[in-house]
């Protein structure tokens, strides 16, 4: 597990929220809504005793019939859209996702179906910017995950490209009132991918176990003097 080029220290002082839970947005494309992941995510955040002061929002309520024992899981929703690139999330729906559900954090996977579609790099980070303004336009205080996207064997030099350039942005946009966290999921071998493209229920277990320890430290930071981040 790594945090690859973030803050090892993140200031959550004078942070409040006005609801009683957390909420948390898994925003992506096909990669969040047609896989397992945020199933297993839950899952082990309900084994770290934090479920009870989260909630996941978003537009969309499906859970793939992913195997997890917790049924409070298929009350989760989330924003994963299929075929979704983040140049269309950032210019064309971010605004009403974040306004009608109004996250505290949001974790987003994107830049697959943009590198698929011959999509330029650096449109892909600039929508990235886009899309953390409006979050800090509703919130000025939001929490950014942003995690490295899983390989794609068909085409792999754009994604380890724009994998290299996630740190810098983050570095770049971090503030301490809205800090951006980077999950860097690798190594992340093809072998746990299914199809090429979508992981398999290693890759799932992967991504979710990665995610969980920085999720955990920020919701137990709402209310705890912690300002130490896991590494």
């Amino acid at each position: 597990m790594k945090f690859r080029g973030i803050l090892t220290k993140a200031c959550l002082t004078g942070t409040t929220f006005a609801q009683t839970k957390l909420k948390i947005m898994p925003l992506g494309d096909s990669l969040t809504e047609l896989t397992c992941w945020r199933a297993k995510l839950w899952d082990d955040l309900k084994a770290n005793n934090v479920t009870d002061r989260i909630e996941f929002v978003g537009s969309v309520n499906n859970t793939q019939e992913c195997d997890t024992a917790d049924a409070d899981f298929a009350k989760q929703h989330h924003e994963g859209h299929t075929g979704y690139l983040a140049i269309d999330i950032a210019y064309e729906h971010i605004e009403t996702w974040i306004n009608d559900t109004k996250p505290d954090i949001v974790t987003f996977m994107l830049g697959t179906d943009d590198i698929a579609r011959g999509r330029r790099l650096d449109d892909i980070v600039e929508a990235y910017t886009s899309m953390v303004d409006t979050m800090r336009h509703y919130n000025a205080y939001m929490k950014v995950i942003v995690n490295t996207v899983v390989p794609l064997p068909t085409n792999p030099e754009p994604v380890s490209n724009l994998n290299d350039m996630i740190p810098d942005w983050a570095r770049e946009h971090n503030t301490t009132d809205s800090p951006i966290y980077v999950n860097d999921i690798y190594p992340f071998p093809n072998t746990l991918l299914k199809d090429g493209i979508y992981p398999n229920d290693e890759g799932d277990e992967l991504i979710a176990n990665d995610l969980s320890p920085l999720l955990t430290w920020i919701v137990n930071s709402n209310t705890t003097s912690n300002v130490t981040a896991p590494s």
